[in-house]
This record gives structure tokens, C-alpha cells and sequence, in this order.
């Protein structure tokens, strides 16, 4: 029996109940790697908490112990969580909040204003059994699907255009299984790549259509 996914948000956190425990593969600041977990997390913060020295991995996971999460995965983002956006293929579904304040093109570094901290946080739901390796060829579609649809909205920085954020963080999650591939020649890549695409691709549009589509570098 399948245990559907939910997710809530709780200002400042969006807390992703995953159903039961799942495999979570994901680089998130608190709990990353490849570990059990039943929730995901953002929390929100500000750009005036970013502060110099500012400790946001010790502060996020004081945060998750003062709510009871200390033991799940977790993102933090300066997007506010309205924006979040959601899209469902298939056995995928993607959670997605863009923020574009500190893009970069792969390979460049730009000078970013501390005003202007943003990042994509995506969280990954499959409702399929994966194995490891599986799960790190999924992870390298979402990556893939992520930056396509951030090069589609073309968002120009000094270096050209923008394929992310430097922040950007994926958590991917489903259960332990006998599927073995997940690339774009299966039915589940295609999947996962159309959801993270529309997802992001929705989100990286509704960012520029306030903030422009070119950025200075500080």
C-alpha cells in the first residue's frame, strides 16, 4: 500500500511528509548523502540573517531540534515559500522554490550582492523503488532538467547566461527498490526531467517577470 507524500507549510518551514521512511539522496546542508528520513524541509531566512560568519548549518539544525526534525533532511532558502511550485509526471512529483539573486553560469563566478542571495531548492518524490545507483543517474536528470529550464528563461549575467544558482540543492526520495536505470531513455528519466523542467521552468519565469532578466555583477 502506497503512503502518499504531502506537504504543508508552517511559516517559516514547508515540511514534505514523505508518506513513511524513504532512501533520501540529496547535498542539503543538514543530513545530506544518502540516508533514511521521512520528511524534507526548507526553512526560510531572510538575507539580513545571511550576516559574515553567519553558521547556517549549525542555526539550521538548532532550528530542526527546536520543532522535532532533527533527524530529517533539510534546505534553507530566501525565496518566500508562496512561491513555491509544483508539478506532477507520472510516478514524479517536484517541489520547487526559485530564487535567481546569485546566478552563475557553470564554469564563471560573479560577485554577488549580499541583498540579492537566492537559490532553487527542488525535492524529488518517486513513487518507485530505485536502486543506489539508480538514484544518483536520477539525480543527474533533475541536475540536467534544472539547468535546461534556467537557460530556457534566459536570465543574463556577466558571463553570459545563467544555468543556476551557486546554492542550488536537490533532495530526491523514494524507496528502496529493483529499478536500475533512470535515464533519459526510460520512462521514469523522461518523467522526472519534465516535472523538474515545468516545476523550475514556472518558477525561474515568475522571479525574472519582477526582477528582470539581466544581472549585474556587484
Amino acid at each position: 500500500m502506497t503512503d502518499a507524500p504531502s506537504w504543508r507549510t508552517c511559516d517559516p518551514w514547508l515540511i514534505v511528509d514523505l508518506g513513511r521512511m524513504r532512501r533520501v539522496l540529496s547535498f542539503a546542508p543538514h543530513r545530506p548523502g544518502l540516508v533514511d528520513a521521512r520528511h524534507l524541509l526548507w526553512r526560510q531566512v531572510r538575507d539580513a540573517d545571511l550576516t559574515p560568519g553567519f553558521d547556517a548549518c549549525d542555526w539550521l539544525a538548532a532550528e530542526l531540534s527546536r520543532i522535532g526534525h532533527a533527524g530529517d533532511v533539510a534546505m534553507m532558502t530566501s525565496r518566500d515559500l508562496g512561491h513555491l511550485q509544483q508539478a506532477r509526471v507520472g510516478a514524479v512529483t517536484c517541489l520547487a522554490t526559485v530564487g535567481l539573486g546569485n546566478a552563475e553560469r557553470v564554469g564563471h563566478h560573479r560577485d554577488t550582492p549580499r541583498k540579492g542571495w537566492g537559490t532553487i531548492n527542488l525535492a524529488l518524490l518517486i513513487e518507485d523503488g530505485l536502486t543506489d545507483a539508480a538514484m544518483i543517474e536520477a539525480l543527474t536528470i533533475a541536475a540536467e532538467a534544472r539547468t535546461a529550464a534556467i537557460l530556457d528563461c534566459g536570465l543574463r549575467i556577466g558571463s553570459g547566461f545563467a544555468t543556476g544558482t551557486g546554492t542550488d540543492c536537490i533532495a530526491l526520495a523514494c524507496d528502496s527498490g529493483p529499478k536500475t536505470f533512470a535515464g533519459k531513455h526510460t520512462r521514469l528519466g523522461r518523467d522526472l526531467g519534465r516535472a523538474t523542467y515545468d516545476a523550475v521552468h514556472r518558477g525561474a519565469q515568475a522571479w525574472i517577470g519582477v526582477h528582470g532578466n539581466r544581472l549585474n555583477d556587484a
